[in-house]
C-alpha cells in the first residue's frame, strides 16, 4: 500500500478476471474488510497472458508464470498494492521486491475426478478420453492406466465442464478446491486420495503476494495468516522448487501436519506415465522447508535426475 492508500485507507486487489480468480479474490476482500472495517478494498481485475493462450498446454506456452506475471507488474508500477494468487500457479522465484506475505487456511487439496458416464476413475473403459492441462495429471493418470486418451484441456473451471458437458470427453480431471470454490462440489464424482493420486504442490491454497517494503499492507493482511497451511506450503514449495518448479515438469507433492511434524509426500513422473518414482519424508514442522528440499534430492537419486535430464531439464 502506498503512503497516499495508506492515509486513505484503501487497498487495491490485483486479479485475473477467471471466475475462480475472482472469487478468490472476493473472498480475500471480504476477510480484509472483516478484520479492519475502515479499509476500503478493490479489486483489479487483469486479463494475463496464461488467460489468452488457451490453444496449447502450460507445459508448452510457458508454464505457471503466465497466470501472475501482469499482476506483479501492476504491483511494482503501483498500480495494484497485492495479488491473490491459486499457490500452485506461483513460480518458486518471485521478482525483487515482491513476496508472498500471507497464506489463509487451505482448501481441499485433492483432484476431482468428474465424468458424466461413470463414477470412478477405475472405471473408465478402456481408451476414454480424458481432459486436463496438467502434465502432473497426465503422468499419474497413464501411470495408472496407460491405455488412457489424454487431451489437453486449457480454460477456466467453467470452460472445462460446459466441454465436458458438450461430449468432448468421456472425463475431466479439476481441482476439488477450485469446484467447491466456485459451487460446483456436486459435480466431483471421485475426490482421488492424495495417497494413490499425488496433488500440485500447493493445490488448494490461497496466498497474497505484495511489495515487502510495503509495511501499512503488511499490517492489514496480518490477521489472515494461517501459519499452519504456511508450513505445509513451505515444505511443498521447497520440494517443487528443487525439481523445477514449474508446469513443465510432471512433479507432485501433498505435505500433512500433525502435532509439530510434518510428512511430506512426493512424485516425480515422465509425461508418458512410464517412468514415476514415489518417496515420503518426515522431519520436525520447524524445519519445513527442509523436509522438502531433502526429498526432493531423494527422489532425484531414486530416478527423477533422469525422467527430468530426459526432459532436458537439469537438476
Amino acid at each position: 500500500m502506498t503512503s497516499s492508500a495508506a492515509e486513505a485507507q484503501a487497498l487495491r486487489i490485483a486479479t485475473r478476471r477467471s471466475p475462480l480468480a475472482l472469487w478468490q479474490a472476493e473472498f480475500v476482500a471480504a476477510r480484509l474488510r472483516a478484520a479492519q472495517p475502515s479499509l476500503h478494498v478493490s479489486l483489479v481485475p487483469m486479463t494475463t497472458q496464461g488467460d489468452r493462450e488457451l490453444s496449447r498446454s502450460l507445459a508448452t506456452s510457458g508454464g505457471k508464470g503466465l497466470f501472475v506475471k501482469e499482476l506483479e507488474v501492476a504491483m511494482l508500477e503501483g498500480r495494484a498494492d497485492i495479488a491473490v494468487h491459486s499457490m500452485k500457479d506461483v513460480p518458486a522465484q518471485l521478482p525483487d521486491g515482491l513476496r508472498i506475505t500471507t497464506v489463509l487456511p487451505a482448501e481441499d487439496p485433492r483432484d476431482a475426478f468428474v465424468s458424466h458416464s461413470v463414477a470412478r476413475l477405475s472405471d473408465l473403459p478402456q481408451h476414454a478420453r480424458v481432459g486436463t492441462a496438467s502434465l502432473r495429471r497426465q503422468s499419474q493418470l497413464l501411470a495408472m492406466r496407460p491405455d488412457l486418451q489424454i487431451e489437453t484441456l486449457r480454460g477456466n473451471v467453467n470452460t472445462r465442464l460446459q466441454r465436458l458437458d458438450d461430449g468432448d470427453f468421456d472425463a475431466i480431471m479439476l481441482a476439488c478446491a477450485g469446484l467447491r470454490r466456485l459451487e460446483f462440489g456436486a459435480r466431483i464424482r471421485e475426490a482421488l486420495d492424495p495417497a494413490q493420486f499425488v496433488p500440485a504442490c500447493a493445490q488448494g491454497i490461497i496466498g497474497i503476494e505484495a511489495r515487502a517494503d510495503d509495511t501499512a499492507t503488511l499490517a492489514a493482511l496480518a490477521p489472515l495468516h494461517d501459519p499452519d497451511t504456511a508450513t505445509r506450503l513451505a515444505a511443498e514449495r521447497s520440494f517443487s522448487a528443487r525439481l523445477g518448479g514449474a508446469c513443465t515438469v510432471p512433479v507432485a507433492g501433498h505435505a500433512q501436519l500433525t502435532q509439530g511434524r510434518i510428512a511430506l509426500d512426493g512424485v516425480v513422473a515422465s509425461p508418458n506415465g512410464r517412468q514415476l518414482v514415489r518417496d515420503r519424508h518426515e522431519g520436525d514442522a520447524a524445519d519445513a522447508a527442509l523436509v522438502g528440499l531433502t526429498l526432493a534430492e531423494r527422489l532425484l537419486d531414486q530416478g527423477a535426475r533422469a525422467i527430468l535430464a530426459d526432459m532436458g531439464i537439469e537438476a
